[in-house]
């Protein structure tokens, strides 16, 4: 997107076109504007068009210009916190909320996909967080037998099973998800898009908000060629907010992520590697993952930034990783790559913020943004249409508070990864 092809990569070059838009021109009036153009804003908006609200929804750029157009494509459950340590962290009542939100967050995505008809590659195989030696194999027991104990579908295999279904021997075991899945992200966000527009939701594009004003009971939100009257404003730039909502970019902590696709693979590689066509990402503190696509490319990340000497590094590493995962790929060639930014909370959990009457919304999804950002951009329209009062949400208010040395560990984050990738050619 604006002509940079490290932004989207595949994603961009395989997705189906985003509905026509263009900039807001003029003075308009709604129910509900909403700021933010990704899985959040899209689900809020479609939810509240569908239920007779007068949407309109602005974007600084295009349609999942940030991490909805970005991010690997799993469809994951849960967040990277043990299900058993969320109570801990957010309290009984909200952890256990929040679980059971996302826990089944991946069955809203798979039901919008199917009742919009949204061409987006949606497999249904599920997803396999696999062990790096011992420790990680411990990480595994221990998600599955908490997983297991609230009745998810979540599987243990050995190591032969792991193998079976990978293609590599690498691994000590895996947990198998049948919740999750894999889908291509920006034909997802530009489906809920077509969706949103059906529903008669006005979404401006190339529309970044500039200031916000309170006017009596209703709040003006402006732009650069244009305003929005409405009663409620939801917040959904997350990581990637700019202007008056910046402070929930700075909330959080960037960790770049970086992915390459190969050309497609050939018809026995394509039986060997992931025949099952699962989502698959490991337990290493700098993970990896991988998955197919339907045209038959591996998409293999890792974190980093392709920038500067990171792009040779990391292109460097993703090649040999690959061969050792599995040799016979041999010096297989890339036809994209691309990299963005995941926004990472101190506690590795999302935040819901108000950040003044009738202004709200869900932020910091740290990596997992396809469910819940589906999900709770149906719990923000819940909320506005009454019926989900703000006691009941599954998180605690709080305020947007930035996080000690962001700056340097930002830094230290991608120039961590350089160092691990270029001394490290194990995955």
């Amino acid at each position: 997107m604006l002509n940079d092809p490290r932004s989207h990569g595949l994603w961009e070059k395989t997705a189906g076109e985003p509905p026509a838009t263009a900039p807001l021109q003029g003075a308009v009036s709604a129910d509900v504007v909403i700021v933010g153009g990704g899985y959040t804003g899209l689900s809020s908006a479609l939810h509240l068009a569908e239920a007779g609200s007068k949407v309109v929804l602005l974007e600084a750029k295009e349609i999942g210009f940030g991490g909805a157009g970005r991010n690997v494509g799993l469809i994951n459950a849960g967040m990277w916190v043990m299900p058993d340590d969320l109570p801990g962290v957010l309290g009984p009542v909200h952890g256990e909320r929040l679980l059971e939100l996302l826990g089944n967050a991946p069955k809203l995505v798979t039901e919008l996909i199917d009742k919009h008809g949204i061409a987006c590659e949606l497999e249904r195989k599920g997803t396999l967080h696999c062990a790096v030696g011992a420790d990680g194999l411990k990480e595994i027991e221990a998600r599955a037998a908490q997983w297991s104990a609230r009745g998810a579908p979540v599987t243990l295999l050995d190591a032969a099973e792991t193998a079976k279904r990978i293609g590599s021997d690498a691994y000590t075991g895996s947990l198998l998800d049948m919740r999750a899945g894999t889908l291509q992200p920006l034909s997802y966000a530009r489906g809920l898009a077509h969706a949103a527009v059906k529903a008669e939701v006005a979404i401006h594009t190339s529309s970044p908000v500039i200031a916000t004003e309170r006017n009596g009971s209703r709040w003006t939100v402006k732009t650069e060629s244009g305003d929005v009257s409405a009663d409620w404003i939801i917040v959904a730039t997350d990581a990637y907010s700019t202007g008056p909502f910046e402070q929930v970019r700075n909330e959080q902590v960037y960790l770049p992520y970086f992915n390459f696709a190969t050309v497609p693979l050939g018809h026995n590689l394509r039986q060997s590697i992931l025949p099952g066509r699962e989502g698959v990402w490991d337990t290493k503190d700098i993970l990896s993952s991988f998955r197919m696509d339907q045209a038959g490319r591996l998409v293999f990340g890792s974190v980093g930034a392709l920038r500067n000497t990171g792009l040779a590094v990391h292109k460097g590493w993703a090649k040999r990783a690959l061969k050792r995962l599995f040799p016979d790929i041999g010096d297989v060639a890339f036809e994209c790559e691309w990299y963005g930014q995941i926004g990472m909370t101190d506690n590795a959990l999302p935040r819901f913020h108000k950040f003044a009457p009738n202004v709200i919304g869900f932020s910091g999804y740290n990596g997992r943004g396809i469910a819940p950002g589906t999900v709770f951009g149906r719990t923000l329209a819940e909320h506005i249409l009454g019926r989900l009062p703000e006691a009941d949400l599954p998180l605690p208010l709080t305020s947007p508070t930035e996080p000690s040395f962001r700056a340097l560990k930002e830094i230290w984050y991608e120039a961590g990864a350089q160092v691990a990738h270029f001394a490290d050619a194990r995955f």
